[in-house]
């Protein structure tokens, strides 16, 4: 099979890419708002792109909250989701008003940042504390700007439950990292696979 994006001639009943590109970390993030209530939503598109300045970015259809808070208030947290969490991951991704909570809204309790204003999630196993830094517009081929906004934050302060630190290392697979998949589907990090880097080119 070979189909054009654009043109959705897949013949499939639903769009294959999210599942070939696949598994995605989701960054579940939190904000408030410019009068304090605390947001909670998980985005696919999310990934740490530099680790010296430690930047991350989410990626919004539309100018979600949790795009409009980080603007507004120059902070947010990417809590880590986990296979434990599936159910609240999933949940916090409904569209409620502004003025409600998410945390409220799926029963989640909330623990107070080190360094941001912004609340990390209580049960996430680890937490990234960022600063918000600019917010990019990406354009199509044609150069037309996209409804899709991507956030880029700085983080500044990290949070790791030490119960999931194994011989100086944070264990991915015993916290049981969720990534996103295709459809409804997700990914739980369960095994780790170890490879050294080769040696430079002498």
């Amino acid at each position: 099979m070979f189909y054009e994006p654009s043109k959705r001639d897949h013949g499939l009943p639903f769009s294959p890419l999210k599942a070939i590109v696949a598994p995605r970390p989701i960054g579940w993030i939190s904000t408030l708002t410019a009068d304090g209530v605390a947001n909670l939503a998980p985005y696919s598109f999310f990934n740490l792109i530099s680790e010296d300045p430690a930047l991350v970015m989410f990626s919004s259809v539309g100018r979600k909250h949790s795009v409009v808070n980080a603007e507004a208030t120059g902070e947010f947290v990417c809590n880590l989701a986990t296979v434990d969490l599936i159910d609240a991951v999933n949940a916090s991704s409904s569209a409620i008003p502004a003025d409600k909570s998410e945390f409220d809204h799926v029963g989640l309790a909330s623990a107070p940042s080190r360094l941001v204003k912004v609340p990390r999630v209580a049960e996430a196993p680890c937490a990234l504390e960022c600063v918000y830094v600019e917010t990019l517009r990406p354009r199509d081929r044609n150069g037309n700007t996209i409804d899709r906004h991507v956030v880029i934050g700085e983080v500044v302060g990290v949070y790791v439950n030490e119960a999931f630190i194994r011989n100086g290392r944070v264990d991915t697979a015993l916290m049981g990292a969720l990534a996103r998949c295709g459809y409804m589907d997700y990914a739980a990090v369960e095994e780790l696979i170890e490879r050294p880097r080769p040696a430079d080119w002498q």
